[in-house]
């Protein structure tokens, strides 16, 4: 089996971008905004904040106790998106359960999302005209496309449809014209939906969830997922058991994550030349 390494395409984009940052008369500023407190939101953070400084973009963070109202959170990101140094904001998922959370994510302008996540901005993407990709999405079409995976001519399952993976691959894998099956908590016999794909892409957040008995022999496994799970960051796939029948797996952490990190300020540039 082959472990899908992204730390090195992750760090090719961003010596790319430390270039085109220098080159810039203002530094470009990511503003991420986080609500509560979670062990894994820490570790993006953190992850994003030794991106942010290799490449010298100023990073700030936001953050707004759990208990805060929709109506408040959407009055102050306001306010943080018309701070002109703000290059660009997200809200870093998850969001408390209270949280009207698409409703917060359409408070971002679309030439201020480099995570794509605002209804505008989808929308753009979904059309053509958007000048980013979603980065979970770009990060998997990059690791396709250095490990010279083609996935056009492959049978393909998405499992789970949440904004961060299942819905922007679902729209990317769309406007490329691939088929996918789209595996969800209501789709009709997933089981076998799952064994047929040469190709599972998941993002669920469930623990070592996904094994070997669930996929086909020789089956490629993105996995996207991240969560807690004894104190440690561990994906949606148990790794020991698919990898006796897996041919290709992304490991978490550090496949699939240090590139969507990568594409975000990919994005983020982008937003700053526009």
């Amino acid at each position: 089996m082959i472990l899908l390494d992204g730390k090195a395409a992750a760090q090719k984009i961003l010596d790319g971008l430390k270039e085109q940052a220098a080159a810039l008369s203002k530094r470009p500023r990511l503003a991420i905004v986080v609500v509560g407190k979670d062990p894994v939101v820490d570790t993006f953070i953190s992850q994003k904040k030794k991106a942010a400084d290799g490449i010298g973009v100023d990073m700030r963070v936001y953050p707004f106790p759990t208990e805060i109202t929709t109506n408040e959170l959407r009055k102050r990101i306001a306010e943080i998106v018309h701070e002109k140094r703000n290059t660009g904001v997200i809200i870093q998922l998850p969001l408390p359960p209270h949280i009207n959370k698409q409703y917060i994510l359409n408070a971002i302008p679309a030439e201020k999302d480099p995570d794509v996540l605002s209804g505008r901005a989808i929308g753009n993407f979904a059309v053509g005209k958007s000048p980013v990709m979603p980065p979970v999405a770009g990060a998997i079409q990059k690791l396709f496309e250095e490990y010279k995976i083609d996935y056009r001519a492959k049978s393909i399952a998405i499992v789970g449809a949440g904004a961060l993976v299942g819905r922007p691959v679902a729209l990317w894998l769309m406007t490329e014209g691939v088929g996918f099956t789209l595996i969800t908590e209501n789709t009709a016999y997933p089981e076998a939906a799952l064994r047929e794909a040469d190709i599972v892409i998941s993002g669920i957040g469930k623990p070592r969830s996904i094994t070997e008995d669930q996929i086909k022999k020789g089956a490629i496994i993105i996995d996207a997922g991240t969560s807690e799970s004894a104190g440690e960051i561990v994906g949606d796939v148990d790794a020991d058991s698919v990898s006796a029948k897996a041919s290709v797996l992304t490991p978490v952490p550090g496949g699939i994550g240090p590139l969507t990190v990568a594409i975000l300020f990919k994005n983020l540039m982008t937003l700053a030349q526009a």
